[in-house]
């Protein structure tokens, strides 16, 4: 019994032809609008590949831009054939293209299901991404006459200023990483040299945040410097009082930014994936409703058409048996050539009488 089997006449055959024309160009507009994500995805990622350890992620991205060219194509393509069904004799050079493009279409659908779903997962990866990129790019926020790295502390600064954020996990990561410049520190200062000497790989630390961690909308003037000591400060404890410091890190910041864009976009795609499963069903009940036509020369008899010719069981039992075939089929060519080049390694013998 074939699935979802439904009856046409040729004024129905005509509104689903023009239905599905207009639902193949509102397609094209969507897989547009996916290019489009995929484009401002990437220039996001882009934008701070200097604080990200890889390029994993840009797969989301480069996926999201070629779902979109590939959208525009099929379904430009869909709605050729469905403007030239309403014509049978410019309907007759289609019918061989119609399974295979069916079957395409199938995989194409499968693929954007998999990209929406990748969307919502990546978060894992950029997490790792994130935490690793920024930790090498605060060791070089120092490094400002190094070629490659004079822009690191730019870009850590007016990262930590957009995102209200600072250090990776926090404020106390620039604690453990010397980011002041040699060229900045007096070595004939005897604080500068037990602080050197006081740590095992000789870097300067203190307990102190570059500018750009500060909150401007606290009351209180930027404490950025002996962060950790009260005496340092009038009427100051660090562990009871709320800082003047951001209190997230970049990492957390950056990745919920990131999360809440990809996860929009999931989201839109998997209204897209289902716009274009409708559209695709569509298509394969028009396609055997005009191939059912018990009379090609009188258009306006009555048809059929159906998703699956046969029910769900009886096809994946059908695919199953194919597979099977074509399995012993290689097996015995495999064979046969197997036998022949034994056959061809042969050489008869050769008696020589003298």
């Amino acid at each position: 019994m074939a699935l979802l089997k439904v009856k046409f006449n040729q004024k129905k055959r005509v509104k689903l032809a023009q239905g599905l024309w207009l639902m193949n160009w509102f397609s094209v507009f969507a897989g547009i609008l996916v290019f489009s994500m995929g484009l401002f995805l990437k220039i996001e990622l882009r934008k701070r590949s200097e604080v990200m350890d890889n390029n994993e992620s840009h797969f989301v991205p480069n996926s999201l831009i070629l779902m979109g060219i590939l959208s525009c194509a099929f379904n430009g393509f869909a709605g050729k054939i469905c403007y030239d069904s309403l014509d049978p004799a410019k309907f007759a050079k289609w019918k061989p293209m119609l399974k295979p493009y069916l079957a395409l279409c199938c995989v194409f659908n499968m693929l954007i299901f998999f990209v929406a779903l990748i969307c919502f997962l990546m978060r894992g990866s950029l997490d790792s991404t994130l935490a690793q990129g920024l930790k090498n790019g605060m060791k070089f926020y120092r490094d400002t006459d190094t070629p490659g790295r004079c822009f690191m502390k730019k870009t850590i600064d007016m990262l930590q200023i957009e995102f209200k954020c600072c250090g990776n996990n926090g404020y106390k990561d620039w604690f453990e990483i010397q980011w002041i410049s040699n060229r900045y520190l007096d070595f004939s200062s005897k604080e500068v040299k037990d602080r050197i000497k006081s740590n095992v790989d000789g870097r300067y630390l203190v307990d102190g945040v570059p500018f750009s961690c500060c909150n401007p909308s606290s009351p209180r003037p930027c404490i950025q410097y002996q962060v950790t000591n009260n005496s340092a400060h009038y009427s100051y404890d660090y562990q009871t009082e709320e800082l003047n410091l951001w209190r997230r890190g970049c990492r957390e910041a950056l990745l919920s930014y990131y999360s809440g864009m990809m996860s929009s976009m999931g989201a839109v795609i998997l209204l897209v994936w289902l716009f274009e499963m409708s559209v695709m069903v569509g298509l394969r009940l028009l396609h055997t409703s005009l191939e059912s036509i018990a009379n090609p020369e009188d258009p306006e008899c009555e048809s059929e058409g159906w998703i699956l010719e046969n029910s769900l069981k009886d096809t994946f039992k059908s695919a199953l048996e194919n597979l099977k075939k074509l399995g012993k089929f290689n097996q015995v060519q495999a064979g046969a050539e197997g036998a022949e080049g034994e056959e061809g390694g042969k050489t008869p013998a050769i008696t020589t009488v003298s």
